[in-house]
């Protein structure tokens, strides 16, 4: 199977997975399905199928483990959107879901996609340790030690000049840690409970170089192709390593963090031909 190929198996396998997980019962499930089902590459979920498939499981092992990341990740769009938070009205190429269903029902879209993320973990039929592990993972990812330290700083941030450490560390809390976490549990799910450093570490470098690629394309790309607005960074008084340190050393640094993540799938993981494919195509991507 070529590599668009499996990609495309690969979103539909999560995509029809997620349908099934979330079936429409009210407005409030109307609301989650509405941002859940809305499109996106399914970065996160693909990366915890083929870490998996890496470590020598099964694809159906992981599944409800990367539907759960996708949940989360869902989650954190929509509480990201709200205008107490980036106020943006546009996300994938459709009204974002406060626009659509108002703000208080986003707010329990939002909290209720979270909650659901852990319960296709816990519900799954892997063994224990596999679900606590993949529940634990998820969790560091969404607290204070990743996605909410990461908003944090991002917001608390705004108007001031932030130190190159300290846009690191937003990064990386904000944008590297579910990514991270998505290619451990993976591992997870097939058992390879060894591998968790070096899939952490992967992970990581993947999620740097998406978000300085992220920050690149919101001042190069425009709002038809991002599915976005653009220029969100600069209107909101973001600090970023783009207007910091400028284009060009972005540019360089998204090519040695993806090439740090393609060196440790190669020593680490078997050189899997699709990651490393994936690895460089979001290194290049244009939207």
């Amino acid at each position: 199977m070529e590599n668009k190929e499996r990609m495309a198996a690969d979103k539909q396998l999560v995509e029809e997975h997620l349908d099934r997980l979330l079936p429409r019962k009210d407005r409030l499930t109307e609301a989650m399905r509405y941002s859940l089902l809305a499109g996106g590459k399914r970065l996160r979920p693909i990366l915890t199928l083929e870490f998996c498939r890496a470590c020598g499981g099964e694809a159906d092992s992981a599944l409800d483990a990367a539907c759960g990341i996708e949940m989360l990740h869902t989650s954190s769009l929509i509480h990201d959107d709200l205008p107490a938070m980036d106020n943006d009205e546009l996300r994938r190429g459709k009204p974002t879901n406060h626009v659509v269903y108002g703000e208080w029902l986003a707010l329990l879209a939002g909290d209720a996609l979270q909650a659901e993320a852990y319960s296709a973990i816990l519900r799954s039929a892997r063994p224990p340790r596999v679900r606590a592990e993949a529940a634990r993972i998820l969790a560091d990812a969404a607290g204070y030690r990743g996605i909410c330290g990461g908003q944090f700083l991002d917001l608390d941030g705004e108007d001031r000049d932030l130190s190159e450490e300290e846009i690191y560390a937003l990064n990386d809390g904000k944008t590297a840690s579910l990514i991270a976490a998505a290619c451990t549990m993976g591992c997870v799910c097939a058992e390879a409970f060894d591998k968790l450093p070096a899939a952490d570490a992967c992970g990581r470098a993947m999620g740097i170089a998406f978000q300085l690629r992220d920050d690149l394309l919101d001042v190069e790309s425009s709002t038809e192709e991002l599915g976005k607005p653009v220029g969100s960074d600069e209107k909101n008084g973001k600090s970023t390593l783009l207007a910091l340190r400028g284009a060009e050393h972005c540019r360089r640094l998204v090519q040695e963090e993806t090439e740090k993540a393609i060196s440790i799938l190669r020593s680490e993981f078997g050189a899997p031909d699709f990651l490393i494919w994936l690895t460089r195509q979001l290194a290049g991507r244009k939207n």
